[in-house]
């Protein structure tokens, strides 16, 4: 394993690009978002934006119009677009649309790539993933599905309930996670949001609220979808599932990092100007801790994100190094913005530095794909799994 930290100058281009165009068009934009809340419109706006400056979905595949960078040049980039909670909306490298974006490029037919995909890559239509249910249903264990999907006469009929699906209202289609009557397993259907018996219920009220099209409650009464609504093959939707939540914990980890960096940024800027107790706010030993250890969480969160996306780069699944980077990841960023707000004191508290909006909307990333807890519980697994491999062998070589 060898790892070559040096960037493509394509790469320096587009992260400086991508960098000009966060600060003189996206963040101008912010207090008007977090104000009024963001809708279709913005997006609209800022994408179109995104477009001219050309720079547009840097992770897409470039024969979609997109960058068509790799995954781990696309790092970067994500982190860069990060540093604005509307920078990778407006880049269209933004949850869930990203995601989906990556997952039918992988599995969908020639047809549902030019029926979904395309317009999708090129901003025209939102998306939405509907996994995440009510108890008892699926939440960090995928199997936990209760959403049935029952083979009928010329297709499926989908019944179930689904809640926090991002990006519900106003998406065009979800891709719904269900329970396979057929083979006991899940299987992956494609549904159109206009198709009878789907329905965008309440908005949950959760602490962030940077995602257009809200976290919503999602009812699927006897829907119905042809055979050629099922993406890939039927009953192997756990598997798929994997090509999607592996790369989607990282893309998270490169927009939340560029995130919290800039939380970093705003209140190193505010501790070096602020003068307290006759001297800088920088230069009190307190202040200096948290700014230290603000730095090494940022410098350790990014080799861990560059390291798991060369492997998934390189062609492997990437699902334990993944885990490894989503854990660390989301726990370091929360350090570093909890951080940041303490030593912007009671501005850092407010959406007057960003830093208050960016801390209520980085929390939930300690729990959305997979809890930290759920990837600790794998993570510890395949470790025992290895030692007791390791166990057996070294026993037969003895005696």
């Amino acid at each position: 394993m060898s790892f070559d930290f040096s960037l493509a100058p394509r790469v320096v281009e587009w992260r400086d690009r991508i960098a000009e165009f966060v600060t003189d068009v996206v963040v101008p934009r912010e207090q008007e978002a977090f104000a009024n809340g963001l809708d279709d419109g913005l997006r609209r706006e800022l994408q179109q934006a995104a477009k001219t400056a050309g720079i547009w979905a840097p992770q897409a595949p470039a024969d979609l119009g997109g960058g068509g960078f790799r995954f781990d040049e696309a790092a970067v980039l994500l982190e860069e677009a990060g540093t604005s909670l509307l920078g990778p909306l407006a880049l269209n490298c933004a949850a869930p649309d990203e995601g989906n974006i990556h997952l039918l490029d992988v599995v969908a037919t020639p047809a549902q790539r030019e029926k979904y995909l395309v317009p999708l890559v090129n901003g025209d239509i939102r998306s939405c993933f509907a996994m995440t249910e009510p108890p008892p249903g699926a939440g960090s264990d995928p199997s936990a599905v209760r959403t049935l999907a029952t083979k009928v006469p010329g297709g499926w009929s989908i019944s179930g309930e689904k809640h926090l699906i991002t990006g519900a209202e106003g998406a065009a289609f979800t891709i719904v996670m269900a329970r396979d009557g057929e083979s006991g397993g899940a299987t992956m259907l494609l549904v159109d949001t206009d198709t009878p018996g789907f329905a965008v219920k309440e908005h949950a009220r959760t602490i962030d609220s940077t995602m257009v099209g809200g976290h919503c409650r999602v009812l699927f009464e006897d829907v119905f979808v042809p055979d050629d609504a099922v993406l890939g093959e039927a009953g192997l939707g756990f598997r798929y599932v994997q090509v999607r939540l592996a790369p989607a914990r990282l893309t998270h980890c490169m927009r939340w990092l560029g995130a919290a960096r800039r939380a970093h940024e705003i209140a190193l800027s505010r501790a070096v100007d602020r003068e307290l107790f006759g001297q800088r706010l920088a230069d009190l030993g307190m202040a200096q801790q948290m700014i230290a250890d603000n730095e090494i969480d940022l410098v350790a969160a990014r080799a861990l994100l560059w390291q798991a996306c060369w492997e998934v780069a390189e062609g492997g699944k990437g699902t334990e190094s993944s885990s490894r980077a989503k854990v660390f990841i989301s726990e370091a960023v929360g350090r570093v913005v909890d951080r940041s707000v303490q030593l912007a004191g009671g501005l850092g508290t407010s959406e007057d530095l960003v830093i208050g909006r960016i801390y209520a909307d980085i929390r939930a990333f300690r729990i959305y794909d997979g809890a930290s807890e759920a990837h600790r519980m794998s993570i510890a697994k395949r470790a025992a799994r290895r030692a007791g491999t390791t166990a057996v062998q070294e026993s037969g070589v003895q005696s």
